[in-house]
């Protein structure tokens, strides 16, 4: 019988840790450094990924992703010293998909060749937003023209590019956001991130939220507004939701994002980075030294990580929904059975479907347009 991560498929993470600036609403593992070993870096990141093959051998590679920070500050010989070793390792995929996040302030022509060269096939851009004002307020140290550039660059020398942008932001209105939203779908891009601004506490925006120094907020009406005009104009550009917050033309959906929802394992390797690998059909969570110098140091001691829990199958089957539910596709129901021992409450279901926030078709379980609004409450409330 094949072990469940076999239905997501398997991956790779590998978390960059550092920026040129740290954004104010950003609470991901990222630093700002001015002197960085990146040789030193690359022997860390070898040694972690050859640890790794040889607990995790022989799986068909699906997706490897270069997040942060910001991993277009890498030098892209260390971009494809790390995929040379990880293909040494690891049978790939016809159709593998390796992509790199990057800033628009950190890349040029030259390094976006660099990096295709060196194997990336895929480039994320963190655009966030298409006003200068609202960039400068969001700590962005590009300026839209040169996002525009940058994203032109990415274009010529990728065949998939996505970038990300932030709404609900300060001072917004709804039709500020259609107008925004329809110029950023007339790039000629295939898939989009659209984030709402949300209030991370342990950010610079948190501390100013709990100070009441962060001022024009959309309300919850706006926000809504928002919502529905992304969800209205994605679609009508041939931008398909197919998660929460991606959208993407036909095929063009992120291969290692879906990974994640789908529940497949995945390998995280860098400071934070955090991992799901089954082994001798236990399903373990891993998770690596976060602070950067700390990891650096377990990494050249032998291993990066300071977490390796086995999950139990209820964890499991929670951590599934969670993640599965996300997707526009649902869940497969059976899959939640063999993982938990146990059904979805019938009851529950039966009362969302009333509600109109869920679906059932044959064995899947689906939250609709409206669920999706309120997706927490709706999860909340199949996992009680």
């Amino acid at each position: 019988m094949p072990d469940d991560w076999e239905a997501g498929g398997f991956g790779i993470y590998l978390h960059w840790p550092f920026c040129q600036a740290k954004c104010p609403y950003c609470d991901f593992n990222s630093h700002v450094s001015r002197e960085i070993d990146q040789n030193r870096w690359l022997r860390a990141y070898l040694a972690e990924i050859d640890r790794y093959a040889a607990e995790v051998p022989d799986r068909v590679l699906r997706s490897i992703f270069f997040g942060g920070g910001t991993p277009s500050l890498m030098e892209p010989d260390v971009v494809r010293a790390i995929l040379e070793r990880i293909a040494r390792h690891w049978p790939q995929a016809n159709d593998l998909e390796v992509t790199l996040e990057a800033n628009p302030g950190s890349v040029e022509a030259g390094r976006f060749r660099a990096f295709r060269d060196a194997g990336v096939s895929r480039v994320s851009m963190g655009i966030q937003a298409l006003n200068d004002r609202d960039l400068q307020r969001l700590g962005r140290i590009h300026t839209v023209n040169e996002a525009l550039k940058a994203f032109d660059v990415a274009r010529d020398c990728f065949e998939r590019v996505s970038f990300d942008l932030i709404y609900a932001r300060q001072d917004q209105t709804p039709e500020e956001w259609r107008t925004e939203l329809k110029q950023a779908l007339s790039l000629a891009i295939d898939h989009i991130s659209l984030y709402q601004l949300t209030i991370e506490d342990g950010t610079a925006f948190g501390d100013r939220y709990s100070l009441g120094k962060l001022r024009g907020l959309p309300d919850d009406d706006d926000a809504a507004k928002m919502y529905e005009i992304t969800q209205d104009i994605t679609e009508s550009a041939g931008f398909e939701t197919y998660e929460v917050s991606n959208h993407a033309r036909p095929g063009a959906e992120s291969r290692h994002n879906t990974l994640y929802w789908k529940y497949g394992d995945y390998i995280g390797i860098g400071p934070g980075a955090h991992g799901r690998v089954t082994l001798n059909h236990q399903r373990y969570a891993t998770e690596a030294v976060r602070m950067p110098d700390g990891w650096l140091l377990a990494a050249e001691g032998g291993n990066g990580d300071k977490i390796r829990d086995g999950l139990i199958k209820d964890d499991q089957a929670t951590e599934f929904l969670l993640m599965g539910l996300r997707l526009v596709e649902g869940v497969d129901l059976e899959r939640f059975r063999a993982l938990a021992g146990h059904d979805v409450s019938p009851s529950t279901i039966a009362e969302l479907t009333d509600l109109g926030m869920a679906e059932v078709s044959q064995s899947t379980l689906r939250v609709t347009p409206r669920g999706r609004m309120v997706l927490n409450a709706v999860i909340e409330s199949l996992l009680r």
